[in-house]
């Protein structure tokens, strides 16, 4: 058989720009479609954790100023009227909490200085804790903290 060997030889020419009468139209990004609430409870959203955060300082801070002004532990709190207000608390501040969410709110967007979502996630995950290390304790001691 014969080597057949195929050779290019093409020379580049300089050629000047050709304008245009009309401008190239720049892609328009499609509005951001608000999220659906399946969305948002999703395991890598960090919806969950922020309602939990919430929830659980709202709750530590409430026991220990109930646990102060009456004496009464947690599970006596809860069971003298205060399980209806966790109950209403709770979906007040899930709603609160969606709402903004809802409308397309990313709740990084307002994150400066002091009151940034990293310090809520972290205030959150401090209260969690404070509020199990309280009932735990209470247990424990067999009556109220204070």
């Amino acid at each position: 058989m014969a080597d057949m060997g195929v050779k290019c030889a093409a020379q580049q020419q300089e050629t000047e720009p050709v304008e245009t009468s009309s401008p190239t139209p720049t892609p328009v990004a499609p509005p951001k479609a608000s999220p659906k609430i399946i969305e948002l409870l999703e395991f890598r959203s960090p919806v969950p954790e922020r309602i939990n955060g919430r929830l659980a300082m709202l709750g530590f801070v409430s026991a220990i100023g109930a646990e102060v002004l009456s004496g009464q532990d947690v599970f006596s709190q809860i069971s003298h009227g205060g399980f209806q207000l966790f109950l209403g608390a709770t979906i007040l501040f899930s709603i609160a909490s969606f709402v903004p969410l809802l409308k397309g709110v990313d709740p990084e967007s307002k994150s400066e200085g002091l009151m940034s979502s990293d310090a809520e996630l972290l205030n959150g995950r401090l209260a969690m804790l404070g509020l199990v290390t309280l009932v735990v304790t209470e247990f424990a001691k067999g009556g109220a903290l204070v």
